[in-house]
């Protein structure tokens, strides 16, 4: 025996469609030889190949030129083409779940804002500092050399007005700056002649002169003013090394008989000194001329032989927060032709050391503490604050993402289960807003689905049920039709339910009589089947016992009041027909009248004897019934047609509301009662059809159909027929005309 849980999903999978199978996914080599744009990949990479080599032995002639063009073309499109479909592809696969989109909604909204502002704030912190060192190592540096000029203008100064003596001028000037500038070397030079003849005075130098040679001379293109300002110089012992060199020079004054030259090599001395006074370092020295490179300036100072003469102090550490990013651009000139260039010199920065130089001037607080200090300690806190709110954002982003990500992976799940039916899936519910009530409403969907399913088990196992009772009660009705010669009987019977209460059953009572009966049990459905079934029998025992309608319908209420339910009654005319008297005996008890057209004229008459119905369960219902119950005869004549209805036909509705009639149904009968018993039928159910239209039938429709054929002929043919039958049996014709709701 199946399990519930394996009928519950049998019932599913009959209702719910199949879902569609998964794309398969399509292979590399499926895609290069059976799409298109894959064999245009393979043809174009083969041309490709050919030409490459064809082109190894020989040059490639023009056509072979032009379609390797072509195939370059395609390449290009094919990468181009291969290049989207892997980003779609990897979108779809990066993308396909919320959780991956709602981060990187985020990200994206968010936080990547946010990454933008600080490097725009950083970015420009940067470039501020930058600049700011460059001015101050410029300004720096510029003093340096105007320091220079000073004490160029100075020694010349001294040697105008002290005479004689010029070298221990210059030599007590080198001892004077020899702790800061060790390197600093001054020349003397003559500018007139000697005052007691007429050569020119002897040069004199002081100083290590280790960087270059004494210049000897003044060039042309000094002016009377003097000159200051950078120049190259390339030792003697590394001469592809450039270095950096300020000199001054005082051209003599009224009566002067030297021009003063002083040099300074920046070295790592002058460099520490730099830094003393700026707070930046000078880096690499870059000259863009031919056959220069980048040259370090913090070096050791150079000694005769390439030895150093004292050691250059150890530069000072780099802070974490430094960074050679500045640059500073020096302007240099050439000492023989006096036409200048760009140097470019890399400066270290330290952040926290050129911040303090600037915030230097704002004064200070107490305990030491410049106003400068405590902004950027404000500055620094703000900054941390920014940095946990953020941090904590994100972190409250991802959570609420994967909060949110998980309700609605459960709720995917669960519809997967409920896909492949299992509808005993049930969703944990986490939270209480939005997602968690729409989970609760999965759930409560679900169970409601579990419960449509077993109602729907049920619903069809009842279906089947009644199909089977349906049958049984198509099986009591007449299986075919009854005709005597000279007389045809057609029927029909439409149940507006699976099953319905409409009775009819012709059969034969002895040799020459035919007993016809049409009943209605009160009500639809089950109920009124079962009771219609128990009539069958009862009426089939009772008419081989009474010959009367009317005796056989009085003791069928008697019994039927015993055993009907209080609420069900049963209305049913019950007609005999004599062939030897040519007479029809019939009684009605509560039911439709029956339509009878002669064949002599007259129109369509309604028989109405009187009656009531059958079953009814009250105080003197019994006597009631016998003294209200007519029988009345009619004689039967050669054309002659009675029709027997139940209500569904007299009563069916249409969209309007409006009944079809007896009128309807008699004038109907009285216009095509020339037609045959089975045309007949058929004519009367179109047009109540027809009628009817889309309207839906609310009433079983049952209907019995006899036409007088030839009269006459009944006492000759007699003889025949009960030789051929028995007493109770019907007489079967051939086929053509089936009485019940399936031949229709």
């Amino acid at each position: 025996m199946p399990t519930r849980e394996e009928k519950l999903a049998a019932i599913e999978a009959s209702r719910l469609p199949a879902p569609p199978p998964a794309a398969p996914r399509q292979s590399l080599r499926a895609w290069l030889f059976g799409s298109l744009a894959g064999r245009l990949l393979v043809v174009a990479l083969a041309v490709k190949l050919v030409s490459a080599a064809v082109q190894a032995l020989t040059p490639l002639p023009l056509p072979l030129r032009l379609v390797n063009g072509a195939a370059s073309l395609i390449l290009l499109a094919s990468a181009v083409y291969v290049l989207w479909r892997g980003l779609v592809s990897v979108k779809r696969r990066l993308l396909w779940r919320v959780r991956r989109k709602l981060i990187l909604s985020y990200v994206f909204i968010g936080f990547v804002p946010t990454l933008l502002v600080v490097a725009f704030f950083l970015f420009g912190g940067l470039l501020m500092f930058m600049n700011i060192s460059a001015y101050l190592f410029r300004d720096g540096y510029d003093g340096l050399v105007q320091e220079m000029r000073v004490l160029a203008r100075t020694i010349e100064l001294e040697l105008r007005q002290q005479g004689p003596a010029p070298r221990a001028i210059i030599e007590r000037h080198v001892a004077e700056n020899r702790t800061r500038y060790p390197d600093l070397s001054i020349e003397l030079i003559p500018a007139a002649p000697a005052r007691g003849g007429g050569e020119l005075g002897p040069a004199f130098t002081a100083g290590p002169w280790w960087h270059a040679d004494p210049p000897g001379a003044v060039p042309d293109w000094v002016q009377p003013d003097g000159f200051e300002g950078t120049l190259t110089c390339a030792p003697a012992d590394a001469p592809d090394e450039p270095q950096l060199l300020i000199r001054a020079v005082a051209p003599p004054g009224d009566g002067g008989a030297y021009a003063v030259v002083v040099d300074l090599p920046i070295n790592g001395q002058v460099v520490e000194h730099l830094r003393d006074v700026t707070g930046i370092r000078a880096g690499d020295l870059t000259v863009p001329n031919p056959g220069d490179g980048t040259v370090p300036l913090a070096g050791r100072p150079r000694g005769p032989a390439g030895q150093a003469e004292t050691p250059a102090p150890a530069p000072r550490p780099v802070s974490a927060f430094s960074f050679e990013r500045s640059v500073a651009v020096l302007e240099y000139v050439d000492w023989a032709t006096g036409r200048s260039a760009v140097a470019y010199l890399s400066l270290s920065v330290r952040l926290s050391g050129l911040y303090e130089r600037i915030s230097a001037a704002q004064g200070m607080l107490r305990s030491h503490v410049s106003l400068g200090q405590l902004f950027l300690v404000v500055l620094v806190v703000v900054a941390v604050l920014f940095l946990i709110i953020e941090f904590v954002a994100l972190v409250m982003g991802f959570a609420l993402a994967r909060s949110i990500t998980s309700s609605v992976h459960d709720l995917f799940m669960g519809t997967e289960r409920v896909r492949q039916g299992d509808f005993t899936h049930r969703i944990d519910i986490k939270t209480r807003d939005q997602l968690g009530e729409l989970a609760d409403s999965f759930n409560q969907m679900t169970s409601s689905i579990e419960d449509l399913l077993q109602q729907a088990a049920e619903k069809k196992r009842m279906e089947e049920e009644l199909r089977i009772a349906r049958e049984i009660q198509m099986s009591l009705l007449p299986s075919g039709p009854l005709a005597m010669p000279g007389l045809t009987v057609a029927a029909v019977c439409v149940a507006a339910r699976e099953v319905g209460g409409d009775y009819y059953d012709f059969f034969t009572l002895g040799e020459r009589r035919l007993a016809l009966l049409i009943a209605d049990v009160a009500g639809k459905g089950t109920s009124a089947a079962l009771y219609m079934a128990e009539l069958k029998g009862l009426l089939l025992s009772l008419s081989q016992i009474y010959q009367s309608p009317r005796q056989l319908l009085i003791e069928a209420n008697r019994i039927l009041a015993e055993n009907l339910g209080s609420r069900s009654f049963i209305t049913m005319t019950y007609a005999v027909v004599d062939l030897d008297a040519r007479v029809m005996t019939y009684a009605r008890a509560g039911h439709t009248p029956m339509i009878y057209v002669a064949a002599h004229g007259g129109g369509a008459q309604v028989l109405t004897p009187g009656g009531m119905v059958l079953g009814l369960r009250l105080p003197g219902a019994e006597q009631k019934f016998a003294a209200l119950l007519e029988e009345q005869s009619v004689p039967l004549h050669a054309g002659d047609v009675f029709v027997l209805y139940t209500d569904g036909i007299s009563e069916a509705m249409n969209v309007d509301s409006e009944l079809f009639g007896e009128s309807r149904l008699g004038q109907l009968v009285e216009e095509h009662g020339h037609l045959d018993s089975l045309e007949l039928r058929e004519r009367i159910i179109r047009e109540v059809q027809a009628f009817v239209g889309t309207a839906d039938q609310h009433d079983d429709m049952t209907m019995i159909l006899l036409k007088i054929e030839d009269v006459d002929r009944l006492a000759v043919v007699s003889a025949q027929v009960s030789d051929a039958v028995s007493p109770g049996s019907p007489i079967m014709v051939p086929a053509g005309a089936s009485l019940n709701a399936e031949s229709l």
